[in-house]
Protein backbone atom coordinates (compact mmCIF):
# COMPACT_ATOMS: atom_id res chain seq x y z
CA UNK A 1 0.00 0.00 0.00
CA UNK A 2 1.10 3.57 -0.68
CA UNK A 3 1.58 6.69 1.42
CA UNK A 4 0.17 9.97 0.11
CA UNK A 5 2.27 12.91 1.35
CA UNK A 6 0.57 16.26 0.86
CA UNK A 7 3.00 19.16 0.79
CA UNK A 8 5.73 16.58 0.25
CA UNK A 9 7.88 18.90 -1.88
CA UNK A 10 8.17 21.38 0.99
CA UNK A 11 10.57 21.60 3.88
CA UNK A 12 9.28 19.03 6.37
CA UNK A 13 7.36 16.97 3.81
CA UNK A 14 10.44 16.34 1.67
CA UNK A 15 12.31 15.09 4.75
CA UNK A 16 9.39 12.75 5.49
CA UNK A 17 9.73 11.35 1.97
CA UNK A 18 13.44 10.72 2.54
CA UNK A 19 12.75 9.08 5.90
CA UNK A 20 10.27 6.70 4.26
CA UNK A 21 12.67 5.84 1.44
CA UNK A 22 15.58 5.34 3.83
CA UNK A 23 13.41 2.92 5.84
CA UNK A 24 12.53 0.87 2.74
CA UNK A 25 9.10 2.30 1.92
CA UNK A 26 9.05 2.42 -1.87
CA UNK A 27 5.41 3.29 -2.60
CA UNK A 28 5.17 7.03 -2.02
CA UNK A 29 3.16 9.65 -3.91
CA UNK A 30 3.47 13.37 -3.24
CA UNK A 31 0.69 15.90 -3.84
CA UNK A 32 1.94 19.49 -3.84
CA UNK A 33 0.88 22.71 -5.56
CA UNK A 34 4.54 23.87 -5.48
CA UNK A 35 3.55 27.23 -3.98
CA UNK A 36 6.30 26.81 -1.39
CA UNK A 37 7.70 23.43 -2.43
CA UNK A 38 10.16 22.40 -5.14
CA UNK A 39 10.01 19.45 -7.50
CA UNK A 40 13.80 19.07 -7.36
CA UNK A 41 13.56 18.39 -3.60
CA UNK A 42 12.11 14.95 -4.38
CA UNK A 43 14.06 11.85 -5.44
CA UNK A 44 13.26 10.65 -8.97
CA UNK A 45 11.66 7.43 -7.76
CA UNK A 46 8.89 9.33 -5.97
CA UNK A 47 5.71 10.16 -7.90
CA UNK A 48 4.85 13.87 -7.81
CA UNK A 49 1.32 15.04 -8.59
CA UNK A 50 0.98 18.81 -8.89
CA UNK A 51 -2.33 20.02 -7.53
CA UNK A 52 -4.44 21.24 -4.62
CA UNK A 53 -5.45 19.08 -1.65
CA UNK A 54 -8.99 20.47 -2.00
CA UNK A 55 -9.33 19.12 -5.56
CA UNK A 56 -11.46 16.15 -4.62
CA UNK A 57 -11.51 14.53 -8.05
CA UNK A 58 -7.71 14.68 -8.27
CA UNK A 59 -7.14 13.38 -4.74
CA UNK A 60 -9.63 10.54 -5.24
CA UNK A 61 -7.92 9.52 -8.46
CA UNK A 62 -4.50 9.52 -6.81
CA UNK A 63 -5.73 7.40 -3.90
CA UNK A 64 -7.31 4.85 -6.23
CA UNK A 65 -4.49 4.67 -8.78
CA UNK A 66 -1.76 4.23 -6.16
CA UNK A 67 -3.61 2.14 -3.60
CA UNK A 68 -3.14 4.71 -0.84
CA UNK A 69 -3.85 3.44 2.66
CA UNK A 70 -2.11 6.22 4.63
CA UNK A 71 -2.22 10.00 4.35
CA UNK A 72 0.52 12.26 5.77
CA UNK A 73 -0.84 15.81 5.59
CA UNK A 74 1.77 18.59 5.62
CA UNK A 75 0.26 21.11 3.19
CA UNK A 76 -0.47 24.32 5.12
CA UNK A 77 0.35 27.96 5.71
CA UNK A 78 2.57 28.34 8.76
CA UNK A 79 3.66 31.95 9.50
CA UNK A 80 2.14 33.24 12.75
CA UNK A 81 2.24 37.01 11.99
CA UNK A 82 0.77 36.35 8.55
CA UNK A 83 -2.09 34.47 10.18
CA UNK A 84 -2.83 37.50 12.36
CA UNK A 85 -2.93 39.73 9.27
CA UNK A 86 -4.85 37.23 7.10
CA UNK A 87 -6.90 34.97 9.38
CA UNK A 88 -9.45 34.04 6.72
CA UNK A 89 -6.67 32.94 4.38
CA UNK A 90 -5.28 30.69 7.09
CA UNK A 91 -8.66 29.20 7.96
CA UNK A 92 -9.14 28.45 4.27
CA UNK A 93 -5.72 26.87 3.71
CA UNK A 94 -5.36 25.04 7.02
CA UNK A 95 -8.91 24.23 8.09
CA UNK A 96 -11.33 24.31 5.17
CA UNK A 97 -9.00 22.49 2.80
CA UNK A 98 -8.14 19.91 5.46
CA UNK A 99 -11.85 19.25 5.88
CA UNK A 100 -12.23 18.71 2.12
CA UNK A 101 -9.17 16.44 2.02
CA UNK A 102 -10.50 14.40 4.95
CA UNK A 103 -13.85 13.95 3.24
CA UNK A 104 -12.10 12.56 0.16
CA UNK A 105 -9.87 10.29 2.23
CA UNK A 106 -12.86 8.90 4.14
CA UNK A 107 -14.83 8.35 0.95
CA UNK A 108 -11.90 6.50 -0.64
CA UNK A 109 -11.27 4.29 2.40
CA UNK A 110 -7.91 5.64 3.62
CA UNK A 111 -7.12 3.78 6.84
CA UNK A 112 -4.54 6.01 8.54
CA UNK A 113 -3.92 9.77 8.82
CA UNK A 114 -0.82 11.54 10.12
CA UNK A 115 -1.36 15.24 10.67
CA UNK A 116 1.23 17.99 10.83
CA UNK A 117 0.13 20.17 13.75
CA UNK A 118 1.94 22.69 15.92
CA UNK A 119 2.85 23.73 19.43
CA UNK A 120 0.97 26.93 18.63
CA UNK A 121 -2.20 25.11 19.73
CA UNK A 122 -0.98 25.53 23.33
CA UNK A 123 -0.83 29.33 23.14
CA UNK A 124 0.88 30.76 26.25
CA UNK A 125 1.24 27.57 28.31
CA UNK A 126 1.43 27.96 32.08
CA UNK A 127 3.41 24.71 32.36
CA UNK A 128 6.87 24.41 30.79
CA UNK A 129 7.92 21.92 29.48
CA UNK A 130 4.47 21.53 27.92
CA UNK A 131 2.82 18.17 28.71
CA UNK A 132 0.83 16.43 26.01
CA UNK A 133 -2.37 16.43 28.05
CA UNK A 134 -2.35 20.21 28.56
CA UNK A 135 -5.59 21.81 27.40
CA UNK A 136 -4.94 23.70 24.14
CA UNK A 137 -5.48 27.46 24.19
CA UNK A 138 -4.12 29.00 20.97
CA UNK A 139 -3.54 32.76 20.84
CA UNK A 140 -3.28 33.29 17.07
CA UNK A 141 -5.22 32.22 13.97
CA UNK A 142 -2.45 29.83 12.88
CA UNK A 143 -2.76 27.84 16.11
CA UNK A 144 -6.55 27.97 15.99
CA UNK A 145 -6.64 26.80 12.37
CA UNK A 146 -4.52 23.78 13.27
CA UNK A 147 -6.50 22.96 16.42
CA UNK A 148 -9.74 23.02 14.42
CA UNK A 149 -8.19 20.50 12.04
CA UNK A 150 -7.15 18.31 14.97
CA UNK A 151 -10.75 18.30 16.19
CA UNK A 152 -12.06 17.40 12.74
CA UNK A 153 -9.63 14.51 12.41
CA UNK A 154 -10.54 13.10 15.83
CA UNK A 155 -14.28 13.45 15.20
CA UNK A 156 -14.05 11.93 11.71
CA UNK A 157 -11.95 9.03 12.99
CA UNK A 158 -14.59 8.19 15.60
CA UNK A 159 -17.34 8.35 12.99
CA UNK A 160 -15.58 6.55 10.14
CA UNK A 161 -13.10 4.15 11.74
CA UNK A 162 -9.69 5.31 10.52
CA UNK A 163 -6.79 5.81 12.93
CA UNK A 164 -4.59 8.87 13.22
CA UNK A 165 -1.52 10.39 14.79
CA UNK A 166 -1.40 14.15 15.35
CA UNK A 167 2.13 15.49 15.78
CA UNK A 168 2.50 18.89 17.43
CA UNK A 169 5.80 20.33 16.27
CA UNK A 170 7.87 22.74 18.25
CA UNK A 171 10.45 24.79 16.25
CA UNK A 172 11.80 22.86 13.28
CA UNK A 173 15.34 23.58 12.09
CA UNK A 174 18.36 22.19 10.25
CA UNK A 175 18.56 20.12 7.08
CA UNK A 176 19.11 16.58 5.88
CA UNK A 177 22.58 15.64 7.17
CA UNK A 178 23.40 14.15 3.74
CA UNK A 179 22.54 17.43 2.03
CA UNK A 180 19.63 16.09 0.00
CA UNK A 181 17.03 18.69 1.04
CA UNK A 182 16.51 21.55 3.45
CA UNK A 183 14.58 24.76 4.07
CA UNK A 184 14.44 26.29 0.58
CA UNK A 185 11.64 28.87 0.66
CA UNK A 186 13.24 32.25 -0.11
CA UNK A 187 11.20 34.27 2.38
CA UNK A 188 10.98 31.68 5.15
CA UNK A 189 10.74 33.16 8.65
CA UNK A 190 12.38 30.36 10.66
CA UNK A 191 14.95 31.95 12.97
CA UNK A 192 17.86 29.64 12.15
CA UNK A 193 17.17 29.96 8.42
CA UNK A 194 17.15 33.76 8.63
CA UNK A 195 20.20 33.88 10.90
CA UNK A 196 22.26 31.68 8.57
CA UNK A 197 21.28 33.90 5.65
CA UNK A 198 22.52 36.90 7.61
CA UNK A 199 25.75 35.10 8.48
CA UNK A 200 26.36 34.29 4.81
CA UNK A 201 25.67 37.86 3.73
CA UNK A 202 22.35 37.11 2.03
CA UNK A 203 20.57 39.51 4.38
CA UNK A 204 21.78 42.89 5.57
CA UNK A 205 20.75 42.22 9.16
CA UNK A 206 18.59 40.12 11.47
CA UNK A 207 15.58 41.49 13.35
CA UNK A 208 14.85 40.28 16.89
CA UNK A 209 11.19 40.78 17.73
CA UNK A 210 10.89 41.51 21.43
CA UNK A 211 13.47 41.61 24.21
CA UNK A 212 11.07 42.29 27.07
CA UNK A 213 9.56 38.83 27.48
CA UNK A 214 9.60 37.11 30.90
CA UNK A 215 12.59 34.93 29.94
CA UNK A 216 16.21 34.98 31.19
CA UNK A 217 17.45 37.36 28.46
CA UNK A 218 14.11 38.89 27.44
CA UNK A 219 13.88 37.19 24.03
CA UNK A 220 11.51 34.36 23.10
CA UNK A 221 12.54 30.87 24.18
CA UNK A 222 11.90 27.90 21.91
CA UNK A 223 12.53 24.14 21.60
CA UNK A 224 14.38 23.50 18.30
CA UNK A 225 13.88 20.03 16.80
CA UNK A 226 16.07 18.91 13.91
CA UNK A 227 14.00 18.25 10.79
CA UNK A 228 15.28 14.71 10.07
CA UNK A 229 14.50 13.70 13.65
CA UNK A 230 11.01 15.12 13.14
CA UNK A 231 10.61 13.21 9.88
CA UNK A 232 11.66 10.03 11.67
CA UNK A 233 8.91 10.69 14.23
CA UNK A 234 6.42 10.62 11.35
CA UNK A 235 7.83 7.34 10.07
CA UNK A 236 7.55 5.83 13.55
CA UNK A 237 3.97 7.09 13.75
CA UNK A 238 3.13 5.47 10.41
CA UNK A 239 4.56 2.12 11.49
CA UNK A 240 2.60 2.40 14.74
CA UNK A 241 -0.69 2.90 12.88
CA UNK A 242 -0.06 0.23 10.25
CA UNK A 243 0.72 -2.29 12.96
CA UNK A 244 -2.67 -1.69 14.56
CA UNK A 245 -1.74 1.02 17.05
CA UNK A 246 -4.31 3.35 18.56
CA UNK A 247 -4.84 6.97 17.61
CA UNK A 248 -2.53 9.40 19.43
CA UNK A 249 -1.74 13.10 19.78
CA UNK A 250 1.94 13.74 20.52
CA UNK A 251 4.46 16.53 20.96
CA UNK A 252 7.65 16.61 18.89
CA UNK A 253 10.55 18.38 20.59
CA UNK A 254 13.64 17.77 22.69
CA UNK A 255 12.63 19.37 25.99
CA UNK A 256 15.47 21.91 25.79
CA UNK A 257 14.80 25.60 25.22
CA UNK A 258 17.07 28.21 23.64
CA UNK A 259 16.36 31.92 23.45
CA UNK A 260 16.48 33.91 20.22
CA UNK A 261 19.62 35.69 21.39
CA UNK A 262 21.28 32.40 22.34
CA UNK A 263 20.56 30.97 18.88
CA UNK A 264 22.04 34.05 17.23
CA UNK A 265 25.26 33.64 19.21
CA UNK A 266 25.49 29.97 18.18
CA UNK A 267 25.04 30.93 14.52
CA UNK A 268 27.78 33.55 14.81
CA UNK A 269 30.14 31.11 16.51
CA UNK A 270 29.53 28.15 14.20
CA UNK A 271 29.71 30.29 11.06
CA UNK A 272 32.65 32.32 12.30
CA UNK A 273 30.91 35.47 11.07
CA UNK A 274 29.37 38.47 12.72
CA UNK A 275 26.25 40.24 11.43
CA UNK A 276 24.02 43.10 12.46
CA UNK A 277 21.20 42.37 14.88
CA UNK A 278 18.38 44.88 15.25
CA UNK A 279 16.12 44.85 18.30
CA UNK A 280 12.48 45.40 17.34
CA UNK A 281 9.10 45.45 19.13
CA UNK A 282 7.25 42.20 19.72
CA UNK A 283 5.29 40.61 16.87
CA UNK A 284 1.62 39.86 17.32
CA UNK A 285 0.86 36.27 18.32
CA UNK A 286 4.28 35.19 19.64
CA UNK A 287 4.28 33.35 23.01
CA UNK A 288 7.16 34.05 25.39
CA UNK A 289 8.39 30.48 25.79
CA UNK A 290 7.36 27.04 24.69
CA UNK A 291 9.32 23.83 25.28
CA UNK A 292 8.10 20.27 24.77
CA UNK A 293 7.58 17.20 26.82
CA UNK A 294 7.53 14.44 24.22
CA UNK A 295 6.97 11.28 26.22
CA UNK A 296 4.50 9.59 23.86
CA UNK A 297 6.62 9.53 20.70
CA UNK A 298 9.60 8.33 22.74
CA UNK A 299 7.35 5.57 24.05
CA UNK A 300 6.93 4.36 20.46
CA UNK A 301 10.69 3.94 20.14
CA UNK A 302 11.64 7.30 18.64
CA UNK A 303 15.18 8.28 19.58
CA UNK A 304 16.57 11.64 18.45
CA UNK A 305 19.87 11.46 16.56
CA UNK A 306 20.53 15.14 15.91
CA UNK A 307 19.65 16.91 19.18
CA UNK A 308 22.61 19.29 19.09
CA UNK A 309 22.10 22.98 18.34
CA UNK A 310 25.61 23.45 16.95
CA UNK A 311 25.03 20.56 14.56
CA UNK A 312 21.61 21.87 13.54
CA UNK A 313 23.12 25.27 12.75
CA UNK A 314 25.99 23.68 10.80
CA UNK A 315 23.46 21.74 8.69
CA UNK A 316 21.46 24.89 8.02
CA UNK A 317 24.60 26.78 6.99
CA UNK A 318 25.69 24.00 4.65
CA UNK A 319 22.25 23.81 3.07
CA UNK A 320 22.01 27.58 2.65
CA UNK A 321 25.39 27.59 0.91
CA UNK A 322 24.34 24.71 -1.36
CA UNK A 323 21.05 26.42 -2.13
CA UNK A 324 22.85 29.60 -3.13
CA UNK A 325 25.05 27.67 -5.56
CA UNK A 326 21.98 25.89 -6.99
CA UNK A 327 20.19 29.19 -7.57
CA UNK A 328 23.21 30.61 -9.39
CA UNK A 329 23.30 27.77 -11.95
Amino acid sequence: MAVLVTGGAGYIGSHMVLALLDAGHDSIVVLDDLSTGFDWALPPEVTLVIGDVADQALVARVIREHGVDALAHFAARIVVPDSVADPLGYYLANTVKTRVLLETAVREGVKHVIFSSTAAVYGEPDVVPVPEDLLPSPINPYGRSKLMSEWMIADAARAHGFTYVILRYFNVAGADPRGRTGQSTPNATHLIKVATQAALGHRSHLDVYGTDYPTPDGSCLRDYIQVSDLAEAHRVALDHLRSGGESLTMNCGYGQGYSVLEVIEVVKRVSGRDFEVRLCPRRAGDPAQIVARADRIRGLGWTPRHADLDGIVAQALAWEDALTKRNRT
